[in-house]
């Protein structure tokens, strides 16, 4: 029944990092990639919610800061070239399994780090089935050094296959040859019209994906600006 189902797909959890422990057997298309999809671990309830409300895929949950119960947002420096990520209050994401406790969420570190969460505050989760198909992604690389790689438009397409959904603001990882980089998402576009959104979905969508300046080659750009103008008024 819609009410019974409605019952089972919101829930007020706990919630806490993603370790190794979470990570699928090889061979699951979730193996080594707990780190850096959107993939979080939760309780059954929403696996019988979407059984009940035949949700189509992908499933997503959107994790939400809580006004006045959720704690106070860890402080991390104001970013100047991703200003929107400061105060976000929601983030979408997909499930990597149904086995964790009841009321309890483990959620992926970037997760956590964009929603200004610490272990074990208190957030919203929900099934919710109205997220837009995406048609259009930017992404602002932290290091010029992914721009550098041979192949790096084909790395991005295979590793965006390890997000069901993306949200405007949040900084996503992937992970290459060893090495860690990080994007901020700095604009995503809905299909058909492309109207900017503030999520959209990813898996079986076909989103345009590109890169705009690197962060470490804005932060070059804007030191060499500042020496200037220092240089001048020092004249």
């Amino acid at each position: 029944s819609p009410s019974l189902a409605d019952s089972l797909s919101y829930r007020r959890c706990i919630v806490l990092p993603l370790d190794d422990r979470f990570d699928p057997p090889v061979g699951v298309f979730s193996h080594n990639h707990v780190q850096t999809g959107d993939k979080m671990s939760l309780s059954r309830n929403f696996w019988e919610a979407i059984a009940k409300s035949k949700a189509e895929v992908p499933w997503l949950f959107e994790v939400t800061r809580v006004e006045g119960v959720t704690s106070p947002r860890v402080q991390v420096p104001l970013d100047e070239f991703h200003p929107t990520s400061k105060n976000l209050s929601r983030v979408v994401g997909g499930a990597l399994d149904f086995r964790c406790p009841e009321n309890y969420a483990f959620l992926p570190h970037w997760m956590m780090k964009a929603l200004g969460l610490r272990p074990r505050d208190v957030v919203d989760v929900r099934l919710v089935t109205t997220t837009p198909p995406g048609s259009a992604v930017k992404l602002r690389p932290h290091s010029n050094s992914f721009l550098n790689i041979h192949n790096h438009q084909a790395v991005l397409e295979t590793e965006l296959k390890h997000y069901s959904a993306l949200t405007l603001g949040t900084t996503i990882p992937f992970d290459y040859r060893g090495e860690r980089f990080f994007f901020d998402v700095v604009d995503l576009r809905s299909a058909p019209r492309g109207e900017r959104v503030g999520t959209a979905k990813v898996q079986d969508c076909d989103i345009a994906a590109e890169f705009v300046r690197a962060k470490d080659e804005m932060e070059k750009m804007k030191n060499e600006r500042d020496r200037k103008r220092r240089s001048a008024e020092s004249e």
